[in-house]
């Protein structure tokens, strides 16, 4: 065992960091590609619009309800060995999808492929605060982490479009299969190992528990979101939360718990969690609202819609590379903060979009939230994982990335539940539109352009531009709703932020000192 632990990285651990971000812009390359794939394998494999949405969805139910034990999982049986297992499986499952026969098959792939995903994205983060003791390396490697994960989803069309172009649509599974195996090459001799020299015994009723209350909320608010308020996706939600409660009762009576619920007693972490959330509501609910405007508002293609995203995924970048160095010269409540005003700013200057505005004025607002949306995410994530002792660092980690998750479906579902309100109240049908076409129309803006192509031309004009007068309009109230949250997490971050650094607290960590607790030399292999 080594006892001459360094304080700061050296080119081992930058290597390593390299391989720790294979996992990330494997995973986000792994959501954009496939909806690109959905017309080849839905031609080929005839799945039902069941299937479809199953082979859609499944990959995030599972790596939502499985995120938490997997990181807590890591820190028990160690964080490497964990993610090279899961590399492992990821790989398996990647070639088992791109090879599936039949839609059944593809969706236990898809599945398998969640459950192997939970087990990355911990394991990745928690790594990273063992790697890098050093405050400004740990913030610099996490926003290189998160780069990558962004890199990620602005390849992921450009990668999968190429593959489609030339090969069947099992292709886009296979790039799986490469990037695993370097990761079980590379990872043992670049990565170290790290556990809990005393994590107790796993209790299964709380695993239960975590896996079903998170898997039903984030299906509760996903349904929402697409259908509507309707009786399964509002029940299915409210057992969620009822489930989340007795779950978090359960960890107050267990001597060894799940979820260590003291970390929240710490101000970095829980004013940390609560912030990224606040943030993360928005980015998925408006996104979808830009996307749907660009397409049926202004009639571009999807990969014309997708090509007037990419200024936003620069945006994403230069935050994330721009935050490190920024916090060595201002303090982090001040960047975040001041961030996060940037972003409501661009949030509001969707509120001014009409019916046949130029796509360039959804750009600039897009650019402006996530520029300044990007420090907060990097920041705060670093104080998730520094706040949290080394040996609950899988656990905070998982729950970083379980709380985006939530965050991000709550967010779909609320923006989506406002601009529908709005578009129901204001559209209107023309005389003379059949009634079954009529209730089409009301419903969406999708369902109105479908419509549409099946009626004489003065009418379909005047039922398109009633419609698009309509959704503009949810769009610019779900958009004033974002900009009041954005705007409130500014705030919030400049007053419990205001006397906290991103540094871990130098009594409890080893990082801002030159010795390495006891514990932590019996930790680290």
């Amino acid at each position: 065992m080594n006892h001459d632990i360094p304080l700061r990285a050296g080119r081992r651990q930058w290597a390593g960091l390299t391989v720790l971000v294979l996992p990330t812009l494997l995973l986000s390359i792994d959501v954009t590609v496939l909806h690109l794939a959905v017309p080849a394998l839905s031609a080929d494999l005839r799945p039902s619009s069941s299937q479809l949405l199953w082979i859609n969805d499944v990959y995030g139910f599972m790596i939502a309800g499985f995120l938490i034990p997997m990181g807590v999982l890591g820190d028990r049986i160690g964080r490497r060995r964990l993610l090279l297992i899961g590399g492992a499986a990821f790989g398996a499952a990647s070639a088992l999808a791109a090879f599936a026969s039949s839609a059944e098959l593809l969706i236990a792939a898809r599945a398998l492929l969640g459950v192997a995903g939970a087990t990355l994205m911990p394991s990745t983060l928690s790594l990273i605060r063992v790697m890098f003791h050093d405050p400004v390396q740990r913030t610099a490697a996490i926003s290189l982490w998160m780069t990558g994960f962004t890199g990620g989803m602005v390849i992921g069309p450009l990668v999968g479009g190429m593959l489609l172009e030339h090969f069947s649509w099992g292709s886009v599974f296979l790039l799986g299969v490469p990037v695993m195996a370097i990761l079980l090459l590379a990872g043992p001799m670049l990565l170290p190992e790290y556990r809990d020299p005393a994590p107790g015994r796993i209790d299964p009723a709380s695993v239960v528990l975590s896996l079903t209350a998170v898997i039903a909320v984030v299906y509760g608010l996903k349904e929402i979101a697409a259908y509507g308020f309707g009786a399964v996706p509002v029940l299915t939600l409210l057992a969620g939360l009822a489930l989340a409660t007795a779950f978090v009762r359960r960890q107050r009576t267990l001597t060894d718990p799940l979820l260590d619920l003291r970390l929240f007693a710490e101000r970095r972490f829980s004013a940390s969690l609560g912030t990224l959330v606040l943030v993360i509501l928005i980015g998925p609910g408006l996104g979808l609202l830009t996307a749907q405007y660009l397409q049926l508002v202004l009639g571009m293609t999807p990969f014309e819609a997708g090509l007037w995203t990419l200024p936003q995924a620069v945006a994403v970048i230069a935050g994330f590379t721009l935050a490190p160095a920024l916090v060595r010269r201002i303090r982090p409540h001040v960047v975040m903060s001041g961030g996060l005003a940037l972003g409501a700013v661009g949030v509001a200057l969707l509120t001014q979009v009409g019916d046949s505005s130029a796509p360039a004025f959804i750009v600039a607002g897009q650019v402006l939230f996530f520029l300044g949306c990007s420090p907060l995410v990097v920041l705060g994530t670093d104080m998730i994982v520094g706040a949290a002792p080394p040996e609950r660092a899988g656990a905070a980690s998982a729950l970083s990335e379980t709380a985006q998750e939530f965050g991000g479906a709550l967010g779909t579902a609320v923006f989506g539940s406002i601009a529908t309100a709005v578009y129901r109240a204001r559209v209107a049908v023309p005389e003379g539109t059949p009634p079954q076409t009529a209730q089409a129309v009301r419903d969406t803006l999708g369902g109105a352009v479908t419509a549409a192509a099946d009626l004489p031309g003065g009418l379909a004009t005047a039922l398109l531009g009633g419609a698009r007068t309509a959704f503009t309009a949810g769009m610019q109230a779900a958009s004033g709703a974002g900009a009041i949250v954005v705007a409130a997490a500014a705030v919030l971050c400049a007053v419990l932020f205001r006397n906290v650094s991103t540094s871990a607290d130098p009594e409890t960590s080893p990082e801002t000192g030159s010795e390495i607790s006891p514990k932590d030399r019996e930790a680290v292999g």
